[in-house]
């Protein structure tokens, strides 16, 4: 996602957006991710992938899988792959569940444009509308963006790679320049990817989420995105509790780690 840079629709109750702001952070704070050693974690009942043709690509094929317990095998949660667009620059290692360093691929950097890969928890929600679409798990962590939310791409900010709530009292200088909230149809549902996100590292990439895709070919700064209709049966999908993870590998490097990271 590259920060949304435009200007905010009519202004909510400043009230009522701290009101929110407090119940999201206490909805999503008992969900913060513990790093297995390597892999998928057995808390992980979904799993979305995304395989690439190779690192240079910003095309991919996405799968969902799904299982009741890290005893049981993946399954397929959906009939069919879906399109999905990556960085215009391919991609590079990011910062998940795992750290990769060394080797002929660099480590994901702000502004390089490339897609973070490896393996990362799926976070909240994030959208213009009241709530998640119909046939959601109404439990899953949604925050409806109000004018008084940023999304920090700053990486000299200390509040960088996070979402931040504004003091409507006491906006920060910098504020009008990470606002989140806009008309890009493309942001109307953010589904955040936690990469270089526990803790954030200035400068490893901030900012990387699933959302809807500006063009059948259109490449991003670094999120995936798709057609609206396939985001929206994968917010539909998910499930409070499931511990949903995003696993996005070129397919040969794929091969190479399914074994050892327990993937479908």
């Amino acid at each position: 996602m590259s920060n949304p840079r435009a200007s905010a629709p009519a202004p909510a109750r400043s009230s009522v957006a701290l009101r929110a702001a407090l119940a999201f952070a206490a909805l999503t704070a008992a969900a913060a991710p513990v790093a297995p050693a390597d892999g998928i974690p057995d808390s992980c009942r979904q799993l979305i992938v995304a395989k690439a043709p190779d690192w240079s690509s910003h095309r991919a094929s996405l799968a969902v899988y799904e299982r009741e317990s890290a005893k049981k095998p993946w399954k397929p949660a959906f009939k069919s792959p879906i399109p999905a667009l990556l960085g215009r620059n391919g991609m590079a290692w990011g910062r998940g569940v795992k750290e990769f360093k060394g080797g002929d691929i660099p480590p994901k950097r702000e502004g390089d444009k490339k897609a973070p890969a490896g393996i990362f928890k799926v976070g909240a929600v994030f959208g213009y509308a009241k709530a998640l679409p119909e046939g959601s798990d109404p439990r899953y962590p949604y925050r409806q963006v109000t004018e008084w939310d940023a999304w920090v791409d700053d990486p000299e900010n200390p509040h960088y790679n996070r979402h931040y709530v504004a003091n409507p009292k006491n906006v920060p200088a910098w504020f009008s320049k990470q606002k989140m909230r806009h008309g890009d149809f493309a942001y109307a549902w953010l589904l955040e990817i936690r990469h270089n996100a526990d803790p954030p590292v200035p400068g490893f990439g901030s900012a990387i989420f699933f959302h809807i895709r500006r063009g059948e070919d259109r490449p991003t700064a670094g999120c995936t995105t798709m057609k609206k209709e396939d985001l929206e049966s994968i917010l539909k999908w998910l499930r409070h509790g499931s511990d949903p993870h995003y696993v996005l590998l070129p397919a040969a490097e794929y091969e190479v780690k399914k074994s050892a990271w327990k993937l479908p």
